[in-house]
């Protein structure tokens, strides 16, 4: 079933985070949004504009009732600390590898180096320090899938009351977004939420994270 004007401008805007957030803050002219939605997504009715002008006044309302929480948000934000480490890798294996993976996740952390391990339906993905990443390559040979070179590891280490804060990670991954910076990988265990970017985006990514 053809999705209706006010479903298409909702999904339009959902699209589009910088549109988002401004309609958010109340920072949009809805004459000019309608405009731009009609352009974009080609409809040709005479009452398009009118439908896409109520939608968005109707979605912005729910916004800024959403916009409170973003307040409980940003206290928990200000409150965690930020631990980062360079010069990281990731690499993506197939789970027929596991025996493979264990015995290199006990040797790193023999030593005390870092080793994340997160497990998918069809593959694992590791995260070492680069100065691993050379044996671990070897020993998983042709199981390995992907990898990614300079990176860096950002972990948010937040109070343990973000568990109660609704949207806490949603917020997290729109600030990556907004500012162009692509995640490599994440993970959540509790408090810490861990991002992986490269290593070129890091010090961006230390600004816009450091409330």
């Amino acid at each position: 079933m053809e999705a209706s004007t006010a479903e298409s401008t909702e999904q339009y805007v959902n699209e589009h985070p910088d549109i988002k957030r401004c309609l958010r803050k109340g920072l949009i002219n809805y004459s000019s949004l309608a405009r731009l939605v009609v352009k974009d997504l080609g409809i040709q009715k005479k009452t398009s504009k009118e439908a896409v002008l109520i939608a968005a006044r109707r979605m912005q309302d729910r916004l800024q009732k959403q916009a409170v929480s973003d307040k409980d948000v940003v206290d928990i934000l200000k409150r965690s600390e930020l631990e980062i480490h360079t010069k990281v890798a990731v690499f993506t294996v197939e789970k027929a590898a596991i025996a493979t993976v264990l015995k290199s996740e006990a040797s790193v952390r023999r030593k005390g180096a870092m080793f994340y391990l997160v497990e998918g339906s069809k593959s694992y993905t590791l995260i070492v320090q680069e100065e691993d990443a050379t044996s671990i390559r070897k020993s998983v040979g042709n199981s390995l899938i992907n990898q990614h070179k300079e990176c860096a590891l950002i972990n948010v280490k937040s109070p343990k009351d973000i568990e109660n804060v609704v949207g806490a990670l949603a917020y997290l991954t729109g600030l990556f977004a907004e500012h162009g910076v692509n995640i490599v990988e994440m993970m959540s265990c509790w408090t810490d939420n861990i991002f992986v970017v490269k290593e070129k985006d890091v010090n961006k990514a230390f600004g816009f994270l450091r409330m």
